[in-house]
């Protein structure tokens, strides 16, 4: 072997252990899992901060798909574009998901399984409710990781206001686990976290009294309460649904079996050929005719029964044969602190509210820091004109500004200091920050002085002072409130 070349020996049982809990732990984090607190995955909340730093907000104009894959391609997600498309794609299908959180502009796709146009074609933005999942992001409200090559910064979770993991729900098959969360009605599972928030201590029994069942996005029938009680107690169940159906009797006696929902995830133009394979083939006898008469309207599937046939024997045998009843497993495995977590209808609950309150707790801290910072200033300035003829009296008299900068914040404006610190002591010491403070011997900081002389003439007008007075006396008000809630819990709330 050449000495010049670095191989080093290795057992291939333990490499291979290594490397294969190494790439498991990546899937499991990066790519398959969802987070507990904003219920994405790493591709999906890519694209929605993605779409929010090109600005394309509810209320703004929708813009190409592919300047959307590009934006989260070069910037977050070095993988392939079909990846992020066909996430933006999804998020955008109503029949997919049970809140759509992108608002699609053209083909997007179809319940029959038709594919997308290409990316080149369609445009997008994002739906009203990605604004309440991206709200207070600029608030230091959550923290940020380098990207993939460490030029930018990207959020590591959204300080959503929506419970997204339980109205959205989530799929998806790592290493080693799987999860499958079902979508559930957004105004109960808040009825439910509001309940929560009241009573810490509430069952999961209680908790079913607002949240009663999951809520799919193409309706349908959920058809025995079993599965779901065990999936709400346990993070597991089965779950069956059933399409919704009615047999209509026309003026000739003849039935007819309307379906005008059929079960979640289901291909629709699928369905319409498996209950004709089952009638072609005899399988399912009463069949006359089966045709799709979906429209913008509503789906609408119509199977003619035949008249020796019963109607209610027809539709049994198409919920015992058929995708017309379907079953989903559920296995509610969402990602805690970085770590795969079996959770059951309490736990998503308890972990969604104790993130708001870090993300209210942070927001508020932010919301803080930025009101000193402009009392701060709003102190100095009263300062000035509190001692308006002196201040004007020693920047005149400074050769330079730095000189005048020094002059104010040592106080040489000040005869006595005395009666100074009785009537501002109290205000300087209140409007103060870590970064934004007064020195030991000085009356005003560097900030205070800066603000002083970039002021212009026309606020040493009557009007303008009072306006400045005003504003103070409001952000007073705003810190006392904003020290309030971080001072009760029960506001955090």
């Amino acid at each position: 072997m050449p000495s010049n070349q670095r191989i080093i020996p290795v057992n291939i049982e333990e490499q291979m252990k290594s490397a294969y809990i190494d790439y498991s732990m990546s899937v499991i984090v990066s790519r398959a899992l969802p987070d507990v607190r904003d219920g994405l995955k790493p591709v999906h909340r890519r694209v929605l901060y993605g779409m929010s730093e090109l600005g394309l907000t509810y209320n703004k104009a929708h813009k190409k798909s592919a300047r959307i894959v590009g934006e989260v391609l070069g910037k977050y997600h070095p993988h392939g574009d079909s990846s992020v498309y066909d996430t933006m794609v999804r998020m955008a299908q109503d029949w997919s998901l049970r809140y759509p959180l992108v608002d699609g502009q053209g083909n997007f796709g179809s319940m029959d399984g038709d594919s997308p146009a290409a990316m080149r074609y369609t445009e997008a933005r994002l739906q009203r409710i990605s604004d309440e999942m991206l709200a207070d992001i600029g608030k230091d409200t959550v923290d940020f990781a380098l990207n993939f090559d460490d030029t930018l910064e990207e959020p590591t979770v959204l300080p959503t206001r929506i419970p997204n993991l339980l109205v959205n729900g989530a799929s998806g098959i790592a290493v080693g686990m799987a999860t499958n969360m079902l979508p559930h009605n957004l105004s109960e599972v808040i009825d439910g976290i509001v309940a929560t928030i009241a009573n810490p201590e509430i069952t999961i029994e209680e908790l079913m009294q607002f949240i009663k069942a999951p809520d799919f996005p193409t309706g349908g029938v959920i058809y025995g309460y079993e599965g779901v009680k065990e999936a709400f107690h346990t993070g597991r169940g089965r779950v069956v649904l059933r399409g919704r159906a009615e047999i209509q009797t026309d003026e000739r006696d003849r039935e007819t079996i309307i379906i005008s929902e059929i079960p979640y995830q289901v291909n629709k133009a699928n369905l319409v050929m498996k209950i004709a394979e089952m009638a072609n083939d005899k399988k399912i006898e009463g069949i006359a005719d089966v045709r799709d008469e979906s429209d913008r309207d509503g789906l609408r599937i119509v199977v003619e029964v035949k008249r020796d046939a019963m109607a209610s024997v027809v539709l049994s045998k198409l919920y015992k044969y058929t995708p017309l009843q379907t079953s989903y497993g559920v296995n509610n495995v969402a990602l805690v602190d970085g770590r795969p977590m079996l959770l059951n209808l309490k736990d998503i609950i308890e972990e969604f509210i104790k993130f708001r309150i870090e993300v209210i707790v942070r927001r508020t801290r932010y919301e803080l820091n930025k009101a000193l910072s402009r009392a701060h200033i709003l102190v100095g300035l009263l300062i000035a004109l509190d001692y308006l003829d002196e201040v004007i009296a020693l920047i005149r008299q400074s050769a330079t500004p730095d000189e005048a900068r020094e002059g104010l914040m040592q106080g040489d404006f000040i005869d006595d200091k005395d009666p100074f610190w009785k009537k501002f002591g109290e205000l300087v010491e209140e409007a103060q920050t870590d970064e934004l403070r007064v020195a030991e011997g000085h009356v005003l900081s560097e900030a205070q002085a800066k603000a002083i002389l970039d002021m212009r003439l026309q606020k040493l007008t009557g009007l303008e002072r009072d306006k400045i007075r005003a504003e103070y006396d409001e952000i007073k008000g705003l810190i006392d409130r904003l020290r309030g809630i971080l001072d009760s819990e029960e506001l955090q709330r």
